[in-house]
C-alpha cells in the first residue's frame, strides 16, 4: 500500500513549477550583487521573483526581504521591539515576545495594543484563523499564505512573515514583508544585501522556486482548490465523529484553515498515535514539526484551556490538494481500528 501524506502544515511537496524554476536558475552563473552582465542577469531574475511573490501576497509596494525562512524573518521583525503575543504563537515568534495575551477556548486571541503585538493569521496546530486588527505590528502569515484569500496591503499590519515550503516551494527560503516606511535593523552584518536589512548572498535558486510556488498557489486559490480540500477535511471529521468515540475536535467552533483537523483522543497519547499511523502508512503530526521530536503536551492546547493529559492526546491531520476522499476514509478506518484496540486494552 502506498503511503498517504497528511502533514501538509509541516511541509508541502515541492510543486513542479517550483522545481522547473529552480532547475533553470541553476544555469544562472552571476552573483546578484555583481555589476557585470552575469550579475545583472542574476539580479533581474531575483527582482522578477520578488515581484511575483509580492503580487501573489497582495503586497505590491511593500518591501520583500528574503531570509532563510519564516523563523529568521521572525527574529528580524521581533528582536528588540518589546512585543506581546499569546502562547498559541509559533515558537519562532514567542521566543522574541512577552507571551501574556489571553486566548479563549476556541483559540482566538484578544489584542489590546495592536501596535505592540505579534499575532499569527492562522495556527499551524489547530488551524484557527484570527481576526487581525488594523495597526498590528507583526503577523505570521506562514500557514495562511496560499490557503486563504490574503492581501498584505489590506491587513494593515507593519510586518508579515512567510515561508516557501508551506505552499509548495523549497525549504530554506522565506521572507519578511515590510509595509512601506517600516524598517528593521539587520541581524547579519556583511555585504549589505536586501536593502541593508539582511546581509549575505541571496539564495537565487530558492528565491525563484519560492516565486514559482507562490504564483501557482495563487492560481490554485482562485480556482477553488482549497474549497475542495475543506470538503475532504469535513468528510474526515464527520467520518471520525460518526464512529462513536468521545473525541474532541479542537477549534471547530472558530474559523479554521480549510485543510486542518486537530483531534484529542482520550486515553491515547499523541506521539503514540503518530507512530501507530506511521506504521500503518499515514503521515500525521502531534503538533508543530519543530517540536515533534519532543515528548510534551501541546502548549497551544494548554493555552486554550485543555489540561496536560488532553493536550498530550492530540494529533494534527493537515491535508493538501492531492488528498482524496478515499485517502481520508482509509485513514479513518485505520485510526479507528487502532483506537478500539487501545480502548479495549485500557478498559
Amino acid at each position: 500500500m502506498s503511503r498517504i501524506y497528511l502533514d501538509w502544515n509541516a511541509t508541502t511537496p515541492l510543486r513542479p513549477e517550483a522545481r522547473a524554476a529552480m532547475i533553470a536558475a541553476m544555469e544562472v552563473v552571476g552573483n546578484p550583487s555583481s555589476v557585470h552582465a552575469e550579475g545583472r542577469a542574476a539580479k533581474a531574475l531575483m527582482e522578477r521573483s520578488r515581484g511575483k511573490i509580492a503580487s501573489a501576497l497582495g503586497a505590491e509596494g511593500a518591501d520583500i526581504v528574503f531570509t532563510s525562512g519564516a523563523t529568521e524573518a521572525a527574529a528580524l521583525a521581533c528582536a528588540g521591539r518589546g512585543l506581546s503575543c499569546a502562547q498559541v504563537e509559533h515558537e519562532a515568534v514567542s521566543a522574541w515576545c512577552e507571551a501574556g495575551l489571553v486566548v479563549d477556548s476556541d483559540g482566538r486571541v484578544t489584542v489590546l495594543e495592536p501596535g505592540r503585538t505579534a499575532l499569527q493569521l492562522a495556527n499551524s496546530e489547530t488551524g484557527v484563523v484570527q481576526d487581525l486588527p488594523q495597526g498590528l505590528a507583526v503577523s505570521d502569515l506562514t500557514q495562511g499564505f496560499g490557503k486563504l484569500p490574503l492581501a498584505f496591503n489590506w491587513l494593515g499590519c507593519d510586518m508579515g512573515l512567510v515561508s516557501a515550503h508551506k505552499l509548495g516551494g523549497p525549504k530554506g527560503i522565506g521572507a519578511l514583508v515590510l509595509r512601506r516606511g517600516v524598517d528593521v535593523a539587520s541581524q547579519l552584518k556583511g555585504g549589505g544585501q536586501e536593502m541593508g536589512r539582511r546581509a549575505g548572498t541571496e539564495n537565487l535558486i530558492g528565491i525563484t522556486g519560492f516565486a514559482a510556488a507562490a504564483e501557482a498557489a495563487a492560481w490554485d486559490l482562485a480556482d477553488g482548490v482549497w474549497d475542495r480540500v475543506a470538503e475532504i477535511r469535513n468528510i474526515l471529521d464527520s467520518a471520525l465523529s460518526a464512529m462513536g468515540f468521545e473525541i474532541i475536535s479542537v477549534g471547530n467552533r472558530a474559523k479554521r484553515l480549510p485543510n486542518t483537523l486537530n483531534l484529542i483522543a482520550p486515553g491515547w497519547k499523541g506521539e503514540t498515535q503518530v507512530m501507530t499511523m506511521d506504521l500503518a502508512g499515514f503521515a500525521i503530526s502531534a503538533g508543530s514539526a519543530c517540536s515533534s521530536g519532543k515528548v510534551r503536551a501541546s502548549r497551544v492546547l494548554k493555552a486554550m484551556g485543555y489540561d496536560e493529559a488532553a493536550a498530550g492526546q492530540a494529533i494534527r491531520i493537515s491535508l493538501g490538494p492531492n488528498v482524496t476522499e478515499d485517502n481520508v476514509l482509509r485513514f479513518a478506518e485505520a485510526w479507528a481500528r487502532d483506537y478500539k484496540r487501545i480502548r479495549s486494552r485500557n478498559a
